[in-house]
């Protein structure tokens, strides 16, 4: 139970981090929403940022099986690297085929299927 209350707090935080992010966009901030989009990558979910912006995808499909992260923060991770996209067409290309290999893990090891994630599946394929 005290588990469950840490990562349902720290998904909370993430969730609040990610919104400010988003904010900081509107506010044309992008310098500072990446700064904190970097650092919440490293410091919350220990992702290299070097690796996420590899073309090469089996560093960052290692980092996934290594990783053992609780699907709650895999599901965070995955918005996160959602509203990544649109920013420039190379980042896309970058960040998509990630994303899309963290729903595949979402639904292949953690059994979790969310029509959110099979809609957002269809939609990165146009940058794969």
């Amino acid at each position: 139970m005290y588990r469950k209350d840490l990562i349902t707090a720290e998904i909370q935080k993430l969730a609040q981090v990610l919104a400010r992010i988003m904010g900081l966009k509107l506010e044309g901030k992008l310098a500072e929403a990446d700064h904190i989009f970097k650092e919440t990558m490293e410091g919350s979910f220990n992702l290299p940022i070097d690796m996420l912006l590899l073309e090469d995808l089996s560093a960052f499909e290692k980092w996934l099986e290594s990783s053992d992260l609780p699907s709650e923060k895999l599901d965070s991770l995955s918005e996160f690297l959602y509203y990544e996209l649109g920013i420039s067409a190379e980042r896309n290309q970058l960040i998509a085929p990630k994303l899309n290999l963290v729903y595949n893990h979402l639904s292949d090891k953690h059994k979790i299927v969310h029509l959110v994630n099979l809609h957002r599946q269809k939609t990165i394929q146009q940058y794969i």
